[in-house]
């Protein structure tokens, strides 16, 4: 099973929501899992109902059977003065190239560096083993950028590494491509059954298989239940009134005829949907990858909710050891 798994999506498709879930779902069962953030945006932070994430790993939420979830903003600053005290022992003097605005320049202005500074990190906490030669973590899960950038954000290290072809930064270059290309990894792409998402998960997926990059899983979020059966759905489409006035009947509800017409207009909105979500599913098959669908939450992601999903994520077999 994949230790390290990244998750993106085209923006408004819930991502974090569905990163944080996974972080659930992987930790039951007593495994304990990272959720890393690299965006900046403190949305774990707010999910879990914590205050903002500082530059440490700390613990937020148990899961079932006594799991743990910590998580970890990492900021690309302070990534990189680890960096420079990890490979270049200096000490004080980074914090002096901080206050004179070079750590700033080089995350900003460097090609690639901050990329390599996010994906270094987590592939650093990924590797890491306790004294025992355990690995510290069971599973590492990445709030990645959206589906547009994620390509280019997990192989710039490639791009760094040749430019750079002796030396500290190629070798954690390297060290990095060497995670994100393995079986250690796996992407996943989190859509809507709406047709925009759906290209941009097709097209995600055409540039990580294109960049050797190991797609995981396509996980359907916000999926709205089907209200009627087939049959009505196939009535309403066609505006049969008598026919629905049939089936209200049928259905036990009393009332004006004036009642038959704005359920017809609804009725026909929903089957039209319907048909859409069903066109949108049929793309999704054509990609050949495992599928998970979560359901909508009309009342907003708590704690709570966020368990829920992560149940369901379970009984759906992401999380599981078979999972990949």
């Amino acid at each position: 099973m994949s230790r390290f798994q990244v998750v993106s999506g085209k923006g408004g498709t819930g991502k974090t929501t569905v990163a944080a879930a996974l972080a659930l779902a992987l930790a039951t069962e007593g495994r304990r899992t990272l959720l890393v953030e690299v965006e900046g945006r403190q949305g774990i932070a707010q999910l879990f109902g914590a205050d903002a994430l500082p530059y440490e790993e700390r613990r937020i939420a148990v899961a079932p059977g006594g799991g743990e979830v910590h998580a970890l903003a990492i900021d690309a600053e302070l990534a990189l003065l680890d960096y420079l005290q990890m490979f270049y022992k200096l000490g004080g003097a980074g914090r002096a190239l901080k206050k004179l605005g070079a750590i700033d320049f080089a995350t900003t202005i460097a090609p690639g560096v901050r990329d390599v500074l996010l994906t270094g990190k987590a592939c650093e906490a990924v590797r890491r083993k306790d004294r025992q030669g355990r690995y510290v973590y069971d599973h590492v899960i990445m709030d990645a950028p959206p589906t547009g950038r994620v390509t280019r954000f997990l192989n710039v290290n490639d791009e760094v590494a040749g430019l750079a072809r002796i030396g500290p930064i190629h070798n954690q270059a390297q060290a990095v491509m060497r995670v994100l290309k393995s079986p250690q990894t796996a992407v996943h792409l989190v859509t809507l059954l709406e047709e925009m998402p759906v290209q941009e998960t097709a097209d995600g997926i055409a540039e990580l298989r294109a960049a050797d990059l190991p797609v995981g899983r396509v996980i359907v979020n916000m999926v709205r239940p089907h209200l009627v059966d087939e049959e009505t759905l196939r009535t309403a489409a066609t505006g049969r009134r008598k026919e629905i006035a049939k089936t209200l009947t049928r259905a036990g509800v009393t009332g004006s005829a004036a009642l038959v017409r704005p359920l017809i207009e609804q009725a026909a909105e929903h089957a039209q949907r319907v048909g859409l979500e069903r066109e949108q599913r049929a793309v999704l098959a054509g990609l050949g990858l495992p599928t998970a669908e979560l359901p909508l939450i009309g009342d907003g992601v708590d704690l709570a909710a966020l368990h829920d999903l992560a149940t369901e994520l379970r009984k759906q077999g992401v999380g599981e050891g078979t999972d990949s």
